[in-house]
């Protein structure tokens, strides 16, 4: 439950992509009906005619209105695959969010990921040292302005910040903090994993105004 009112309903920003296609997936399992915002609705396969796809840019006005009408909740599992300076993830967001308003649509569980707030510097050695620097540290320095737009906003936010993805498992369970200590590393997390959490998340209604950041040691 989310707000006193069941899910039946989903929106997702970023639908074709590693997490947002395995949200899709779940969505449908559990008998949600998904809108699904792509730039190409090939790219969703046999999930296309599972679900409605609104083809369009994530940060146009109206794709998105059209997205969010009748929505319960909304995943924005949207990402990106090219290096330097960037504000899709701000500029999508901040459309989403004037979307959302006007629809009257409240939840929002949003996954960003290590490097993003508090959890830089947590993502082990080699993503810290290697991978953040050399490639993604421009699109985290605009998920932090998106995540400042959705704190700020009235939406019953969750930001979800995954671990550097893997497609190995790791041991043990998935771990879920929300308070990131100096000795905190999480290095691993596979995309079913964080899939899985969102979901979970919109179903049950939890960490709702929090930040947690999910995977393994």
């Amino acid at each position: 439950m989310t707000g006193g009112q069941a899910i039946r309903r989903i929106a997702v920003v970023g639908a074709s992509g590693g997490v947002g296609r395995r949200v899709v997936r779940l969505a449908l399992a559990r008998g949600w009906a998904v809108r699904a915002q792509t730039r190409d609705a090939a790219k969703l396969g046999a999930l296309g005619q599972r679900v409605r796809p609104v083809t369009g840019p994530p940060d146009d006005p109206a794709t998105l209105q059209d997205l969010v009408t009748d929505a319960d909740a909304v995943v924005f599992a949207l990402g990106i695959d090219r290096g330097g300076a960037t504000t899709l993830f701000s500029d999508s967001t901040r459309a989403l969010l004037a979307a959302m308003a006007a629809a009257g649509v409240k939840r929002l569980v949003a996954v960003t990921g290590v490097g993003a707030g508090e959890t830089r510097g947590h993502g082990g050695f080699l993503y810290d040292r290697l991978i953040f620097p050399l490639f993604t540290r421009h699109r985290y320095a605009d998920k932090d302005r998106q995540e400042a737009l959705i704190a700020a906003s009235d939406t019953d936010w969750t930001l979800v910040r995954p671990a550097p993805f893997s497609d190995r498992p790791g041991a043990g369970a998935l771990q879920v903090l929300t308070e990131v200590r100096p000795e905190t590393r999480l290095r691993r997390v596979t995309r079913d994993e964080v899939a899985d959490f969102v979901v979970e998340a919109l179903a049950n209604g939890g960490y709702r105004r929090q930040r947690p950041f999910i995977g393994h040691p």
